[in-house]
């Protein structure tokens, strides 16, 4: 990717919201305290944040959006907010999941989530290559849908973490938060693997009443 590209990324798909910017061949990045998946002001965040950083309107090439799982109004709100940005420039608005932002250079890694309604999401990875994409499994199958040489960690620790401490022991490596710096460090060196038509990843079904 070239070194004179203006990158934004922004991940929502936790309760910890951050924003990351490369330019100049600098990378500068901020997370948002106290900002839920909803919060009104937080596109006023990052306007301020890409001011402060002297990103004028329009300076942007590349916006990347953390496509989850998480928060689904999170992450919804983040692909909007970005193409909003757009608009008017020519930036391009791409994504990637967010777990791609808790996998570390040669290590076999498995993202473990909370899907919710008694079931679990993993990805598996060695690096930041997917072994195995985004699968569900149930609680008495979450033990063994983890092979050997994986360590696990989750971006939901507040939910699970006693979980899979139980389940994995030594291989779990604990809680971890996807922040945008990480999403835009992945992103400058394997464009690759940016989605150009971003959607949120969703793995349950919707309730239906």
């Amino acid at each position: 990717m070239e070194k004179d590209l203006n990158l934004l990324a922004i991940d929502r798909s936790t309760d910890t919201q951050s924003v990351a910017l490369f330019r100049d061949g600098k990378m500068t990045s901020r997370v948002f305290a106290g900002a839920d998946s909803r919060s009104g002001d937080w596109p006023l965040r990052v306007r301020g944040f890409l001011a402060s950083c002297g990103v004028p309107p329009g300076g942007l090439d590349l916006v990347v959006v953390g496509l989850g799982p998480g928060s689904f109004a999170g992450i919804r709100a983040a692909l909007a907010f970005a193409q909003g940005l757009a608009i008017g420039s020519r930036a391009e608005v791409v994504g990637m999941p967010s777990t791609i932002a808790l996998t570390r250079s040669g290590a076999k890694v498995a993202v473990v989530g909370d899907a919710r309604r008694e079931r679990y999401w993993i990805a598996l990875y060695d690096g930041v290559e997917t072994v195995r994409d985004f699968f569900l499994v149930g609680r008495d199958g979450l033990g063994a849908a983890v092979t050997d040489g994986f360590s696990v960690v989750t971006p939901d620790g507040p939910r699970i973490d006693s979980l899979l401490q139980s389940l994995y022991g030594q291989r779990y490596a604990g809680s971890l938060t996807p922040l945008a710096v990480h999403l835009a460090e992945v992103a400058i060196a394997h464009p690759d693997l940016l989605r150009r038509e971003p959607l949120p990843i969703y793995l349950q079904a919707a309730v239906r009443t």
